[in-house]
């Protein structure tokens, strides 16, 4: 048998559990499992240059660095596993795949990582991958079907699900569309965090000078000391910039990679030892549910998930949430909960790289360097600077509604990692898209919703809307408080908002309308 039989893993569970010294039986408990699958040679079509040699530095990575328990390798010359073939033919990995499924060796806080490197296929309306025997004339019959795949993937045992893709080589010639479409949808139904190499329109790129895929290399980075992504929200933001700044300086077709994530696990902890004190205290707190009666309940959903993470962090992070909920009685509600979510907004490293990159060529170094210097004033009104100077409406010197509609990602992206990470999560078009989405708001937003917002982030007083000079332009500001100019347009900076406030309302509401089609 390929995979360990229950019995198997229960064993080493056990044996795990009597070897410990340190007493946190409860964390050697979790285990770590992937399945990583790289095919260069394909019977029915061109073969690939790098892709057994990304599942194979994906196998190491996670079984050196993420301290994975096993990891099954399936190549073109991978040894067999228990006197069964890993060559990656069409029978051999769906019979894997069924042993997944049906031996129940993994248990519901285990980690499941599935990593596929090689051709994939959109066939009528369905996402295929393409086994190392996939026939493109036959694909119903010699491929495998994204549907099957989750399916199996859903009935694993694991809640942590991850499912990785650099399996966009291959488009047909007539719609020149690639994967994706249906692994998003399937993604959000089964609660699979999926993490594609590129859009459906787009095709992976290999680097020669690399020798792996760009996509690989960068998740290879970002899971890695290099880029220490201990959580998937993190993971996203690098891979949104490292991946198109590989293929631009390698001089390849654009490629922008694509995650799909249930909101409660945008910060599931991936790689422990490079977690923080908040990433793991807020794992916690997603885990909280929205109305919580009892805190013998509350201190139940706050253990959930941190299992994974280092033993002393765990207990910092408990005391630490102990803290803030202890006397809260039975009256902890939404408001409660939205104060906890603010003290532990996504934490960027400062030691991170900073990522300038710009579709429009605009250099967001002064930027930066105003906003490591604490200087809110003048990195807001730079931002408003940088954000016309790429919409091209310096000279009318307010961004419309097209012109917020079109703006470009990357430079959007851009933007909000640095507000994000130099003001340690309490800042940054991010931190605002989840305020606006937490009072309801959209696109066709009531006034109402507008002054619950502009309560939250502390753009009104008193029922009262600020004028710009009025805003609080310390690090104590109300999270979400900024960037505030590059919302609305130079009426409101000059004259206030209740001179500016009609273009400030429907400003914003584009811009808010346009981060919730984003990744941001």
């Amino acid at each position: 048998m390929l995979i360990p039989s229950q019995r198997d893993s229960q064993r080493i569970r056990v044996e795990q559990s009597n070897s410990s010294h340190n007493g946190n039986n409860e964390s050697e408990m979790i285990k770590n499992w992937a399945l990583a699958i790289g095919i260069n040679q394909y019977d029915f079509l061109q073969p690939l240059k790098y892709a057994k040699r990304d599942a194979q530095l994906m196998q190491n990575l996670l079984c050196n660095e993420a301290g994975f328990d096993r990891v099954f390798l399936f190549s073109d010359d991978s040894p067999d596993i228990g006197g069964e073939s890993t060559r990656p033919y069409r029978a051999n990995l769906r019979r894997c795949l069924r042993q997944i499924a049906e031996n129940s060796f993994i248990e519901p806080e285990d980690n499941f990582w599935f990593f596929f490197s090689g051709h994939g296929i959109r066939h009528g309306d369905d996402d295929y991958l393409m086994p190392a025997d996939g026939d493109p004339d036959d694909v119903e019959n010699t491929a495998i079907s994204i549907q099957y795949l989750t399916e199996c993937l859903r009935r694993c045992g694991s809640d942590n699900v991850v499912l990785i893709l650099d399996a966009c080589h291959y488009q047909q010639k007539r719609s020149g569309e690639g994967i994706g479409r249906q692994i998003q949808q399937l993604a959000r139904q089964t609660g699979v965090i999926s993490i594609l190499s590129c859009s459906p329109h787009e095709a992976s790129a290999e680097i020669d000078v690399l020798q792996t895929g760009a996509f690989t290399h960068a998740l290879l980075e970002g899971l890695g000391i290099q880029g220490q992504c201990a959580t998937v929200k993190r993971l996203q933001q690098y891979l949104c910039f490292r991946v198109p700044e590989i293929v631009a300086h390698y001089k390849y077709p654009r490629q922008t990679p694509d995650i799909t994530q249930p909101v409660t696990k945008s910060h599931l902890i991936l790689i422990p030892k490079y977690a923080t004190l908040e990433d793991i205290a807020k794992q916690q707190i997603n885990t909280v549910p929205a109305e919580v009666k009892q805190n013998l309940e509350l201190a139940e959903a706050l253990k959930l998930g941190v299992k994974v993470a280092a033993v002393h962090t765990v207990m910092q992070t408990e005391k630490v949430l102990s803290e803030l909920w202890v006397g809260s009685g039975d009256n902890l509600n939404h408001k409660t909960l939205f104060s906890l979510n603010a003290i532990a907004s996504p934490h960027i490293s400062e030691t991170a790289i900073d990522y300038l990159s710009s579709e429009r060529g605009v250099d967001y170094t002064h930027l930066r360097d105003l906003l490591a210097s604490g200087n809110w004033r003048e990195a807001d009104r730079e931002t408003l600077k940088l954000m016309l100077k790429v919409a091209a409406r310096t000279q009318a010197g307010w961004l419309n509604i097209e012109s917020i509609n079109n703006f470009p990602e990357i430079d959007l992206c851009t933007i909000d990692q640095l507000w994000v990470k130099y003001s340690h999560g309490r800042f940054g078009f991010s931190v605002q898209k989840r305020i606006w989405e937490s009072v309801g708001g959209d696109f066709d937003a009531d006034y109402e919703t507008w002054c619950q917002f502009g309560d939250r982030i502390g753009w009104r007083r008193h029922d009262n809307w600020l004028f710009y000079s009025d805003l609080n332009f310390s690090s104590t500001a109300p999270v979400g408080h900024f960037p505030a100019a590059g919302s609305v347009n130079l009426l409101t900076v000059w004259q206030g908002w209740a001179v500016g406030l009609f273009s400030c309302l429907v400003g914003f509401s584009a811009l808010a309308s346009r981060l919730g089609k984003s990744s941001l």
